[in-house]
């Protein structure tokens, strides 16, 4: 990691938080962990999952896999203190990016009025050559003209009749783990949480089927070379988008 530019430390002179991923799991591979910090701060959070992550699990049907991965999801945000989780219902698998997403993922942030919106990476690969989740992609790129469009009036008026009103008070979007990441937080003390949180969706993680891949060794991994970079022992590597002073 000697040849990785240093993390600058990410603002916490903020107080709420919107979380907009595709899928349940999304956030417990990246950002978990500093939500757990962040919440035990008195910061307010909120999950919005896209889908219900209904086709993630090969030997289950979509209805019951929903039924799982809502379940799931709702008892690991618990874990890192997030009460409030929302579920938009498109289909899992086949997002698209346009104005149906982006009007949805408006509507969210018009409603929560965040001063920052976490997700996690959104470019085309993870590390230069590992190819990202067209989900991912879809969800990533959508959400950041979502924040544009939240802030004009003019865009998707049609929520102004639900009384949804312009909110231009998004400061940056968190994107955790790019491969563009430039920022990090801190989360030594609270790297036990995240993992705790991915334990949570046991049966996803059952489903999977790969029993030779350790998820959690990953994610501590991961935490240890970002912690490198930061100057602790572990952190959260975080590429963050400005939008407002």
């Amino acid at each position: 990691m000697s040849d990785t530019p240093p993390l600058a430390a990410l603002p916490e002179d903020w107080q709420t938080a919107l979380a907009v991923v595709a899928h349940p799991d999304d956030l417990e591979y990246g950002a978990a962990s500093a939500i757990a910090r962040w919440t035990a701060q008195g910061k307010n959070i909120v999950y919005c999952l896209l889908t219900s992550g209904e086709a993630g699990i090969d030997g289950i049907a979509p209805p019951r896999a929903k039924q799982i991965r809502e379940r799931e999801q709702i008892a690991s945000a618990a874990v890192v203190g997030v009460e409030t989780v929302e579920f938009l219902g498109l289909p899992d698998g086949i997002l698209e990016y346009g104005l149906p997403l982006r009007r949805a993922i408006t509507r969210q942030i018009r409603r929560h009025r965040p001063d920052i919106v976490i997700t996690n990476n959104f470019r085309d690969t993870w590390d230069g050559e590992e190819l990202n989740q067209a989900d991912h992609i879809a969800a990533g790129r959508a959400l950041l003209d979502a924040v544009r469009d939240a802030g004009n009036r003019w865009v998707f008026p049609d929520l102004a009749e639900e009384e949804l009103e312009p909110w231009n008070g998004v400061r940056q979007v968190w994107a955790a783990y790019s491969p563009s990441a430039r920022h990090g937080v801190d989360v030594t003390e609270t790297l036990d949480l995240g993992l705790a949180s991915l334990r949570a969706h046991e049966e996803y993680l059952r489903g999977l089927g790969d029993m030779n891949f350790d998820h959690e060794e990953f994610l501590e991994e991961l935490a240890r070379q970002a912690g490198s970079r930061l100057g602790c022992r572990f952190a959260v590597a975080f590429e963050a988008v400005r939008f407002a002073g």
